[in-house]
């Protein structure tokens, strides 16, 4: 009899697995650098080809976003960040991913430019090292070089208000 039941039990135990599953949201992916240093890289600055590198921005709290012009879901928060960069002064890094120079000006320049800065990723090298799982994807880096929060997927409004703005702000008022 015990035998006979082996079975059903596991899968029960594979069925009940499965549900928990499903019950998670795909875009909360955590992130092992969550509380690490930003990652180095120093790669072309898209307009100028300057090399930039995140050790610039240190003392001071920046954004990092990773996006590319054939990806369907960056087209969806340029919007958001477009607003969000025209009234709050934290810096937004953008990093163009799997891309080439001509197409990402192009689009760029068509949809506005809520960058500061736009480094060139065009082998993905610097965005494996960050851990990206796929475009878009948005780290939060603090005064001191530490990722803070990591957003997987399209920055909303509703994501920039309720968990942007505070992080942001609790941030800034932490010394360098």
């Amino acid at each position: 009899m015990k035998k006979q039941s082996m079975p059903l039990i596991i899968f029960g135990a594979l069925v009940i697995v499965l549900a928990i599953g499903l019950t998670l949201d795909p875009k909360d992916v955590p992130s092992p650098l969550i509380g690490k240093p930003a990652s180095e890289f120093s790669l072309p600055e898209l307009y100028t080809q300057e090399p930039f590198s995140p050790t610039q921005l240190k003392g001071e709290a920046w954004i990092l976003n990773i996006w590319a012009s054939w990806c369907v879901s960056c087209r969806q928060e340029h919007e958001v960040l477009v607003e969000f960069s025209e009234k709050y002064p934290t810096k937004i890094v953008g990093l163009n991913y799997k891309d080439t120079p001509e197409e990402a000006k192009a689009w760029l320049k068509q949809f506005g430019n809520p960058y500061q800065i736009t480094v060139e990723d065009q082998q993905g090298r610097a965005g494996i090292d960050w851990g990206v799982y796929g475009v878009p994807e948005t780290f939060v880096i603090d005064k001191k070089g530490i990722i803070r929060h990591k957003f997987t997927g399209p920055m909303t409004r509703k994501r920039v208000n309720d968990e942007l703005k505070p992080l942001l702000a609790q941030i800034d008022k932490e010394p360098s």
